[in-house]
């Protein structure tokens, strides 16, 4: 798969809903109601996080659910990458992004979100053929006002602002125009997933996917 061909993969599912759930999910049998939770809610891309042993089995379990797009984030080596494949993810997000991972990621067909911190890291980017990337970690990295700076001299890129990414701020990062979506766990808190609390889950899902109504 070529860096063009996986840019627009990449923005097709960013462009699914406004916000991309980031998952951190510690046992399988949360996997599927939460995965069904956060689609009836309507976010329908979900970002599992290989920070967990638990990780690729979730991967697996989440791909089988009826209007889902999983895919794996925090690809790191060319083995997370072969490995979130056979799993079942069908697209991958990086905190960063190295030569070795993107040829991985392109060897194996698998659609990357790479993350880029500065212009420079951008424009590398974009100079390989990757024009949708990951703005991480976002709050930390400048927020809304540096990603708003690089709008201007980079129109061609654009972001999914991830890291630090909330309610409270989210439709700030939204209303820019190099901005396709945010990344965020606040639809999937801790407690309420520990819980079992689907419900409450999907109800802020719901409010996540309709920030840009």
């Amino acid at each position: 798969m070529t860096p063009d061909m996986a840019s627009n993969i990449a923005e097709e599912i960013c462009r699914l809903a406004p916000v991309v759930p980031v998952l951190v999910v510690k046992d399988v049998a949360h996997a599927a109601p939460l995965a069904k939770a956060l689609v009836k809610g309507g976010l329908p891309a979900l970002e599992v996080t290989l920070r967990t042993p638990a990780a690729l089995e979730v991967i697996t379990e989440m791909a089988r659910i009826e209007g889902g797009v999983v895919g794996a984030g925090t690809l790191l080596t060319s083995d997370d990458v072969e490995n979130a494949k056979m799993a079942g993810a069908t697209f991958g997000v990086s905190p960063g992004a190295t030569d070795r991972l993107l040829d991985a990621c392109e060897a194996n067909d698998l659609p990357l979100l790479p993350g880029a911190t500065s212009a420079s890291e951008s424009m590398r980017l974009l100079e390989r053929g990757y024009s949708v990337q990951k703005f991480f970690p976002a709050e930390a990295a400048g927020g809304v006002p540096f990603l708003k700076s690089l709008s201007s001299p980079l129109p061609q890129i654009r972001f999914c602002p991830t890291g630090g990414v909330s309610l409270k701020n989210a439709m700030d990062y939204l209303s820019l125009p190099n901005t396709l979506c945010v990344g965020g766990s606040w639809v999937a808190p801790a407690d309420l997933v520990e819980a079992g609390d689907w419900a409450g889950i999907e109800a802020l899902a719901a409010e996540a996917a309709a920030l840009t109504d």
